[in-house]
């Protein structure tokens, strides 16, 4: 069962707060891994660790932080969560920039630069790390390198897709990287020349966490009802941040193709990160494209929808363009619903093509795969199946917390007293 802390209420009554703890993942593991685990973290036991990203709220990062610092601490790991405070002006820019290391057009204008220096400096003045290891995630914060005194490791977590970066940016972007100690990326193929250490560590889920534990029929068959999603045709579901690269427009062009051969309904489920300002704009463009058959919600931020949705469609769609790794991929795999992913990413490497799911390149595949799986339900099961097993053996957070913890170990030995850079 998950930790058990309290805390006093003001009538002086316990309150019961649940924490997953790492004993949780035995079924899922085995008892071997976990003794391993639970080996590993005593050995750093005390250890102190800040994380700094951009948002607490919306997209994978947030989501892969939130569990790997409870997780942490539950441990005896004292694993702190920062947040980069900025006015919108700053977050446009920095998705600019994000947009632009996934290949997009990009002019870093000289005022460009003072708003996103400057903002980062601010942010420095009112975060004072003390630490055993700093770890900055993503573009946005990445210069608070230059700012302290380094006293332990910086380690750089780049979550994005860096296969065809825009140079000019990256060029300017990389002398900072190399002032850290290594830098972390979700697949090989996003890696640079870089004079530092560079670490592959693919992303993972928490399958006790609210969007992925397990739900009654009652409380699905609520949800759905909740938000008026039809239940008398087969559900096709793509779950993610309105976001082009997320390529919602062409979901819509596939289901279009596809119901012409089989009747079915499509929801696009999204939300909006706060360090998004895109979101919206995309959201509204999606717009003209509802009817009784094709739903636009932008009610991501309801886990349990979420959670409802990947286990209820017959078929789950994820046609990205560009993806850093796609945990709603991994979400709706470990649901064992069938998952057409574009083929980009690194959704390659959740996705064994007609194995566990299919790849897509085109609108037109991804027509075809979703009228191939929604007359074959024994198929759709099959291949579920079969996602559900490489989830539980690749993409939970046990795994993804081991590497940390060995991360902190090897960093450890390195910078084993302050003062020592």
């Amino acid at each position: 069962m998950p930790q058990v802390m309290y805390e006093t209420n003001p009538s002086d009554e316990k309150v019961e707060h649940k924490l997953t703890r790492v004993e949780d993942y035995e079924p899922l593991i085995g008892p071997e891994t976990v003794d391993r685990l639970l080996d590993k973290a005593r050995k750093l036991y005390g250890f102190h660790v800040t994380h700094f990203n951009s948002t607490y709220y919306g997209g994978g990062v947030a989501e892969l932080l939130s569990s790997l610092t409870l997780l942490l601490n539950g441990l005896g790991i004292r694993a702190g969560w920062r947040v980069l405070q900025g006015a919108p002006d700053f977050f446009g820019i920095t998705k600019n920039m994000h947009n632009a290391l996934q290949g997009r057009p990009f002019e870093f204008t000289p005022l460009k630069q003072r708003i996103y220096e400057n903002i980062v400096y601010e942010n420095s003045v009112r975060n004072h790390l003390d630490h055993d290891m700093v770890m900055i995630h993503d573009p946005q914060p990445l210069p608070l390198i230059v700012h302290y005194k380094k006293m332990c490791p910086w380690i750089w977590r780049c979550h994005i897709d860096l296969s065809n970066p825009h140079r000019d940016l990256w060029r300017y972007l990389s002398q900072f990287v190399e002032q850290y100690d290594a830098a972390i990326f979700s697949i090989k193929e996003y890696t640079q020349s870089l004079a530092i250490p560079q670490i592959i560590i693919l992303p993972a889920i928490d399958p006790f966490s609210s969007k992925n534990c397990e739900l009654t029929e009652e409380e699905m068959t609520g949800r759905l009802a909740h938000y008026n999603i039809p239940t008398d045709l087969p559900l096709v579901a793509q779950i993610s941040r309105f976001d082009p690269w997320k390529d919602p427009k062409g979901v819509i062009q596939a289901f279009q193709i596809a119901r012409r051969e089989t009747p079915a309904t499509l929801v696009l489920l999204g939300n909006f990160a706060s360090d998004d300002p895109e979101g919206a704009q995309i959201y509204e463009s999606l717009l003209e494209s509802r009817d009784e058959r094709v739903l636009i919600l932008p009610n991501g931020d309801d886990t349990a929808l979420v959670n409802t949705l990947q286990r209820k469609a017959a078929v789950v769609v994820q046609k990205s363009l560009r993806e850093g790794f796609g945990l709603t991929v991994t979400e709706a795999m470990w649901k064992a619903t069938p998952v057409i992913g574009g083929n980009v990413g690194g959704i390659r490497y959740q996705i064994q093509d007609g194995v566990n799911g299919f790849l897509v390149s085109s609108v037109e595949e991804t027509a075809g795969r979703i009228v191939q799986l929604l007359k074959n339900p024994k198929e759709r099961d099959e291949l579920g199946a079969r996602a559900k097993e490489t989830v539980r053996e690749r993409f939970l957070m046990s795994r993804y917390l081991e590497q940390h913890l060995d991360l902190f170990t090897a960093f450890e030995a390195k910078f084993r007293y302050k003062g020592g850079v």
